[in-house]
């Protein structure tokens, strides 16, 4: 399957376009977890994936964001429990939940050489489904993922118009036709995508009057959309869906992004986990389920 048919496929099958970020805030954990560090976090997951298994609930996608992983490894001290803690997670989602996509938020983007080692490394070696790149290097750094998005059915998601405050900073400058730079972006997508099947966009869910252009752009030409924002950055699955559905932007195409909001949604409010962390957890999934209502 090329990965447009992975994603309707894997929506079919887990009701679901939930994307669950899984990026590690150990200080949010209850003491015995915190206490055993990144490696605990890898016990917290277990507890809630067999707590997601028990209530039959799903999502469409798993996203663990590499950097929160990383930052555990003491390469001077041969140390890299960040890196295998993170293989294990993923290795771990793929047991637990064989229908979901496995999507490593890595934001890669080099030239030659550089990007090919990085897709390889990603796409190959991490054995994931999917990745997020950047494409301010252009085709050069593009073509690599997009050569395993052919060969091997797999995603890259481009950055286009993000869900982070300092977005305006590039995404809004004015180019000298007119459009914005996060315009110009979406356009480039679209023909990366046609050489590419398996490109798709990385599309913020705190901006909706952006999210609401680009999805009708984007519907046209069938771009898989990845929308991180919503829970712990401010962004609501309810106003999202009611975007898509406007723009007749095919729902199955979709997966929206929640991290902190589903792993640790007390950490906003600055409490402690509480013991019934898993239940609480899930809860948080079933919820943005309902909230997104049938796919199909």
């Amino acid at each position: 399957m090329n990965y447009l048919e992975k994603l309707k496929q894997s929506a079919r099958d887990t009701e679901s376009i939930v994307c669950m970020g899984l990026d590690p805030n150990i200080n949010s954990l209850p003491p015995l977890y915190r206490e055993a560090g990144i490696r605990g976090f890898k016990t917290y997951l277990e507890e809630i994936f067999s707590e997601m298994r028990k209530q039959n609930v799903q999502v469409g996608m798993f996203k663990p964001n590499e950097g929160y992983y990383s930052r555990h490894n003491v390469s001077r001290f041969d140390n890299h429990f960040g890196d295998s803690t993170l293989v294990e997670i993923i290795q771990m989602t793929q047991e637990y939940f064989p229908h979901a996509i496995s999507n490593l938020d890595a934001k890669r983007g080099d030239i030659g050489p550089s990007s090919d080692n990085y897709a390889y490394e990603i796409l190959d070696e991490f054995i994931v489904d999917a990745t997020t790149i950047h494409g301010y290097m252009g085709t050069d750094s593009i073509a690599p993922f997009g050569k395993y998005c052919v060969s091997h059915g797999k995603g890259a998601y481009v950055l286009c118009r993000t869900s982070n405050p300092g977005k305006t900073d590039i995404q809004d400058l004015l180019l000298a036709d007119g459009r914005m730079v996060y315009e110009a972006v979406a356009e480039k997508i679209i023909g990366w995508s046609n050489l590419y099947p398996g490109i798709g966009a990385v599309v913020g869910a705190t901006g909706l009057e952006e999210l609401a252009k680009l999805a009708k752009l984007f519907a046209l030409h069938n771009i898989p959309m990845l929308i991180p924002g919503v829970g712990g950055q401010g962004g609501s699955a309810i106003e999202v869906v009611n975007v898509l559905r406007e723009a007749r932007y095919p729902l199955w195409l979709a997966r929206i992004n929640s991290s902190s909001g589903i792993t640790h949604p007390w950490a906003k409010k600055k409490e402690e986990a509480p013991e019934n962390f898993a239940e609480v957890c899930v809860y948080e999934i079933k919820q943005l389920n309902e909230e997104i209502g049938p796919i199909f």
